[in-house]
């Protein structure tokens, strides 16, 4: 009978060991989804874009000046 005991034990063991390094697999994977997405709690990702380039598309771009004339034109009005 003692040795049925022992083996149940270890089954238990095993199991045991089974279940955690399923729980461990599984909040690495959470994790590295979580970096993956962009956590927004996190620190910004490294951008290898100029700062300077950041918003600016394609084509023409309006021109600063622009904006000032515009401005102008109403305070005339």
């Amino acid at each position: 009978m003692a040795n049925k005991t022992r083996s149940t034990f270890q089954k238990r063991q095993k199991e045991l060991a089974r279940q955690a390094k399923r729980k461990d697999k599984l909040a690495r994977r959470q994790d590295a989804k979580q970096k993956a997405e962009g956590d927004p709690d996190g620190p910004p990702a490294e951008t290898t874009e100029d700062p300077d380039l950041i918003g600016i598309g394609l084509g023409p771009q309006p021109r600063p000046d622009e904006d000032e004339e515009a401005e102008a034109d109403r305070g005339e009005a």
